[in-house]
């Protein structure tokens, strides 16, 4: 009997939409299960072939948890906000929610045929106020948060004003805090926040109006659209997410994923154990301080080098270099970070012509400016030891600058030594030490001397959080004398208002500028920027356990029950982006009492990439039997109905 799977598969489809087949409910007599897939941006183009190849395994992985009693939550929903959408809403004047809502509907109907086991009563839309009003509650709570050192903890910012009123802390004493004006007060606990608003450079795409992040950048161009990134100085909302770089690390520790995806998110996050050193500048107030894992080096220091963002650069700059120097940082700043960091054989800096001092020898040492050294790493500054670092040495050679040897071990005359064993030669008082008890002893010198402490760094850096564009959650701020403040909990959500255009103002203020009364019920302008792309997806799985609820993010019963996911499918190009946006997310309602589990995803399984087409495919033909022809490689999945 031949198998006529359109009548079929549209019988039982149906038969599950009649009688919510697939709906569940909290059941304590079964133990759960919670399986999830990253949910798609809905696209005009519809699904493509990349998401059913992860959703079909989930589904199948679902059902047969089902099968085995577990009572398993397999929710779907949109990440609905995108660029793509307001591009086409800034050329043809349709409202992107009208585009997206016409695209999620398309969405549907493609899963629907394809016959997941989805709760469709669970779906969420990251544009549905419903759902984005818990976005915004939750950058309120990082807004009135700072993350305290001693406990490792995220703690109310109103326990660290009460701490600064009575004894004061390392940066203000009590009296100090107290003659402030409330502007004063709020500006300085802008350092603590763990949402806020501080000058940056960043990546701003003229072409697409807005800041994009570093994941959203490549060679230049913006990821989506191919557009040219020029690097800026904005004032920009940012998620402080270093305070939980080491949970980060730590974490990966308690999860079951790939090696390799553990790997890039180490290395994004990038820990560095070492000092914090500062040189006193020839001729100026000045000093400059520079981070280095390898204090031990110190004397074979022969050049210093400032990235070309440097606050000090336009300071110590000679009035004899500064037009070279000036002609230099601007080429560097428009190329990004990545740029910077991969194109290794290109080798370009300036001489300042300011010197700095060795503040053991007092060695006069020379300041360049070059671009590989990146601002948002460390201090934006080095101690160059060219005999001890590859790139250093390169740097040298390039520019005939000193090199000298302080570690024995190599062959400097045809490449730097970079090991960290090796004894101490050329070193004044740590001759003849090991590497490790020279590091030792160098830190504690320091630290004697008052010039610098021992530290540890980490290559990730806060979390840009603000857009200059429409099609975004509205950040939930409003400004009374310049001074940035949340709106109360009860009004939210704060929808998106009607605007005459999609665009920027003539001034060059975001499109939310353009709305009439953009202010509070007092009469204070709101914030105008957006929240960026992966707000939304930064705790959706959390909703899923509860989207009904009006009163709550989610409800205790709910999180107590389905804890986290035990399933995570999607790809591994979100490893330094949205899962580590997400984990930091929940550690955070971890810290505040939310979440019950730190880590928010327990397995997750990244279902790799379709490269290309295959010239034959598997065709099954009447009598049950496979034959080979031409076309697209296709994929025949058994259902157990």
């Amino acid at each position: 009997m031949e198998y006529n799977f359109s009548e079929v598969e549209k019988k039982w489809q149906r038969y599950w939409m009649e009688h919510d087949t697939f709906r569940i409910e909290l059941d304590r007599t079964k133990p759960k299960f919670y399986v999830l897939d990253m949910f798609p941006y809905p696209s005009g183009a519809g699904l493509h072939v990349g998401h059913p190849l992860g959703y079909i395994a989930s589904d199948i992985y679902a059902r047969f948890k089902r099968l085995k009693g577990y009572n398993v939550l397999h929710p779907m929903g949109y990440d609905a906000y995108g660029l793509p959408a307001e591009q086409y809403a800034i050329q043809t004047g349709t409202h992107p929610a009208v585009t997206t809502e016409k695209n999620i509907l398309r969405y549907r109907e493609q899963m629907d045929k394809i016959g997941f086991s989805y709760d469709w009563s669970r779906e969420v839309k990251t544009c549905d106020p419903d759902y984005y009003k818990w976005t915004q509650w939750t950058f309120i709570q990082l807004f009135n948060h700072w993350y305290n050192p001693v406990l490792q903890k995220a703690e109310p910012i109103a326990k660290l004003i009460e701490q600064i009123n009575e004894t004061g802390i390392r940066d203000v004493t009590s009296v100090e805090w107290n003659g402030w004006s409330e502007k004063e007060q709020q500006q300085f606990l802008m350092n603590y926040r763990l949402a806020y608003i501080s000058d940056a450079i960043v990546n701003w795409c003229p072409e697409l109006g807005t800041v994009l992040a570093n994941d959203e950048v490549a060679n230049g161009f913006s990821v989506r659209g191919g557009y040219p990134v020029e690097r800026k100085l904005m004032k920009q909302w940012f998620l402080r997410i270093i305070p939980y770089a080491q949970r980060l690390l730590d974490g990966l520790n308690e999860v079951d994923w790939f090696d390799s995806l553990k790997e890039i998110q180490r290395n994004w996050i990038g820990r560095s154990q070492g000092a914090d050193i500062f040189f006193p500048i020839h001729d100026h107030d000045e000093q400059l301080e520079i981070f280095t894992t390898r204090p031990d080096t110190i004397f074979g220091a022969t050049y210093m080098v400032l990235a070309p963002e440097h606050e000090l650069v336009e300071k110590i700059t000679t009035a004899d270099r500064r037009e070279r120097v000036l002609a230099y940082t601007e080429m560097a700043k428009n190329r990004s970070e990545r740029e910077r960091m991969t194109d290794v054989k290109k080798i370009t800096g300036e001489f300042t012509g300011a010197y700095c001092l060795n503040p053991f020898n007092h060695q006069p040492i020379p300041i360049w400016v070059a671009e590989y050294v990146l601002a948002g790493y460390g201090t934006g500054a080095i101690m160059a030891v060219p005999a001890h670092d590859q790139r250093d040495y390169e740097f040298a050679k390039h520019f005939n600058l000193p090199i000298i040897e302080v570690v024995s071990g190599g062959n400097i005359s045809e490449s730097s030594y970079d090991a960290k064993e090796g004894i101490l030669v050329n070193s004044d008082f740590i001759n003849g030490l090991d590497v490790k008890d020279a590091i030792k002893t160098v830190i504690q010198r320091v630290e004697e001397m008052g010039i610098g402490n021992g530290t540890i760094n980490f290559r990730l850096r806060d979390a840009i959080f603000s857009r200059q564009r429409y099609w975004g959650e509205p950040i939930p701020i409003y400004y009374k004398d310049g001074i940035p403040y949340p709106l109360p909990e009860s009004e939210l959500p704060l929808r998106l208002p009607v605007v005459d255009k999609f665009l920027p103002t003539e001034s060059g203020e975001p499109p939310l500028a353009r709305a009439k009364n953009w202010v509070t019920k007092e009469g204070y302008p709101l914030e105008t920027t957006t929240m960026p792309g992966f707000a939304g997806s930064s705790g959706y799985y959390l909703r899923y356990m509860d989207p009904g609820n009006h009163e709550r993010y989610f409800s205790k019963e709910a999180a107590d029950y389905w804890q986290n996911v035990d399933l995570y499918i999607g790809g591994d190009e979100h490893a330094s982006g949205h899962l580590i946006y997400a984990r930091f997310w929940n550690k955070f309602l971890f810290d505040i009492g939310l979440t019950v589990n730190e880590e928010p995803f327990r397995k997750l399984i990244n279902q790799g990439k379709i490269q290309g087409r295959k010239t034959r495919s598997s065709e099954l033909s009447s009598s049950g039997s496979f034959g080979m022809g031409k076309g697209i490689l296709i994929f025949i999945v058994g259902r157990q109905i």
